[in-house]
């Protein structure tokens, strides 16, 4: 008896999910490539015996080795459970230039025959059949790079003009019609604004910029608080930090490289806020650096975080608890827990430190806060027009005067240098009173003198340019400071925490509570012109 050897197994592949759909209009979904498959294994008097679908796989982003029905497929051929592989189309067992030919070579060089409905079968009787099987994958391969270049561009564009690129709508929104059609009549989606879940986006930002709180705690906080995300779950901390980094929330749409302008009924979260949010998470990415603006934490008590040093060795001061009772002089305890800020250096004997192991965290804590609250008391008493000050404004233009004495006299030497060169054409005619020797020596002269003042307009320029950057900063600082300083006397410790390491770089104390307090370097230029006393 013949065996048989019409034994089909059939493979459907879609790269996305949409294609999936018994309804589909997309002519290459599932179920028009089951329906052309049978009916083709009809007509040749096969019998299908096995099938296998991949959802949403790309042909040509995933290797085989990472396809598990094809790898599944695989398998049954080497076991002879099937004796033909049926596709709609070759692509559909891949698109990758340099992998999918020699998949197909491996189905056959194992006795399997390679069919498809609409391109026949894949042989291998000589080197052109090899030939035309991997140009056939070559192009396969081409055409899915230039459909991902054609989507990308069109997706940009598509942000560009200000409008959602698709997917699901982000946390925060909803998908709504916009009365727009695609080429396929489909109509498309705008995002808008759900207000309860705005308000979420709101105290996750918030807790996040102004109280410190990272992924985990927020998260934490949400579920006791009784929210819950859009899927009705508990919050999850990934999900918290997706939503850190959204940069929908400002109203721009991406895609890509491709932003849109801003689209103010879309925005939940200011611009400096979001900058401020990844800022602060950068700051945490780095968190081995020296100095820190922004505490890993703000858990506890303690006002300071990360930065404070010890000012004899340089060592981070850590901060400790002790639960030691202390015997008072009426002969009580006192069973309140000691907190102080350690040197780490000399607790571990890493540095060969001379200065105090620990301080007492409420002494250290009360030197700080009173040199930020004179700080802030000074802000709240002076005017923008004060915080420029007459003495700046008369700098600046003392600049511009001198900006403009120095384009004079350019433009006056550049004149004269014009003058001479076109002197030359008169003394080679020997018409001139200025011989040619005497006439290169001027030229040079004068294009030395011109080359200076150049350079001195240039620096001129550029120490206005300096003073308005300046002035363009300390006005950016002077509103984050005007808006700390109503906040901080009523702030939580996480959020006066937040505030104090933005405003301190770093503080060194010393023996006997001798503290030294460095300004980040841009609130240092505004304090100064503040003419503040910060001795602490």
């Amino acid at each position: 008896m013949n065996e048989v050897k019409n034994r089909v197994c059939c493979l459907y592949r879609v790269s996305t999910d949409k294609q999936v759909d018994h309804n589909s209009n997309n002519e290459a979904d599932i179920p028009m490539q089951r329906k052309a498959c049978h009916r083709f294994a009809e007509k040749m008097g096969w019998q299908i015996v096995h099938e296998e679908q991949e959802e949403g796989v790309s042909g040509h982003k995933i290797r085989a080795a990472s396809r598990d029905k094809l790898q599944a497929i695989k398998e049954e051929a080497l076991n002879g459970k099937f004796d033909i592989l049926l596709v709609f189309m070759f692509d559909r067992i891949g698109r990758i230039a340099d992998e999918t030919p020699f998949v197909v070579e491996w189905f056959v060089r194992n006795g399997i025959r390679v069919w498809s409905t609409q391109e026949g079968e894949q042989r291998f009787d000589n080197h052109t059949d090899k030939l035309l099987n991997y140009i056939r994958f070559w192009q396969a391969d081409g055409e899915s790079e230039k459909t991902a270049i054609r989507t990308r561009t069109r997706l940009g564009q598509i942000v560009e003009e200000g409008h959602f690129k698709g997917g699901v709508a982000p946390y925060g929104y909803e998908l709504v019609k916009s009365g727009r059609f695609n080429k396929k009549k489909h109509e498309l989606y705008d995002l808008q604004v759900i207000p309860e879940e705005a308000a979420v986006v709101k105290i996750i930002f918030h807790k996040y910029v102004a109280e410190g709180y990272g992924a985990q705690r927020i998260a934490t906080y949400l579920n006791n608080m009784g929210y819950r995300a859009r899927t009705g779950k508990m919050w999850h901390h990934a999900s918290i930090r997706g939503m850190i980094t959204n940069l929908t929330y400002t109203g721009v749409l991406r895609s890509g490289d491709s932003r849109s302008q801003v689209i103010p009924e879309l925005q939940i979260i200011s611009p400096e806020e979001f900058e401020r949010a990844q800022e602060i998470r950068q700051a945490r990415a780095n968190s081995a650096e020296e100095e820190r603006t922004v505490p890993l934490n703000t858990r506890g008590e303690s006002l300071l975080a990360g930065n404070v040093f010890c000012a004899h060795c340089g060592s981070r001061l850590s901060l400790t608890t002790s639960g030691k009772y202390r015997k008072r002089s009426d002969g009580s305890y006192d069973t309140t827990p000691r907190i102080r800020y350690v040197c780490y250096g000399k607790t571990r004997k890493q540095t060969d430190c001379d200065g105090q192991t620990g301080y007492t965290m409420h002494i250290l804590d009360g030197i700080v806060d009173k040199v930020v609250r004179q700080v802030f008391n000074r802000v709240r008493g002076i005017s923008r027009q004060e915080l420029v000050g007459e003495k700046f404004r008369k700098v600046q233009e003392e600049r511009k005067l001198h900006l403009s004495e120095v384009t004079a006299s350019l433009q006056k030497a550049e004149a004269n240098l014009n003058l001479l060169k076109a002197e030359v054409l008169s003394s080679i005619k020997g018409e001139s009173a200025f011989s040619k020797e005497m006439l290169a020596e001027m030229i040079e002269s004068s294009e030395k003198e011109c080359a200076a003042l150049e350079k001195s307009r240039q620096a001129a320029q550029e120490s206005i340019d300096n003073g308005q950057e300046l002035m363009a900063s300390i006005n950016s600082q002077y509103e984050k400071l005007v808006s700390w300083a109503e906040l901080y006397d009523t702030a939580s410790m996480e959020a006066k925490k937040m505030i104090v390491n933005q405003l301190i770089k770093r503080v060194d104390v010393g023996r006997n509570y001798q503290v030294n307090i460095t300004f980040n370097f841009s609130y240092e230029q505004f304090m100064q012109g503040l003419d503040l006393d910060l001795s602490a």
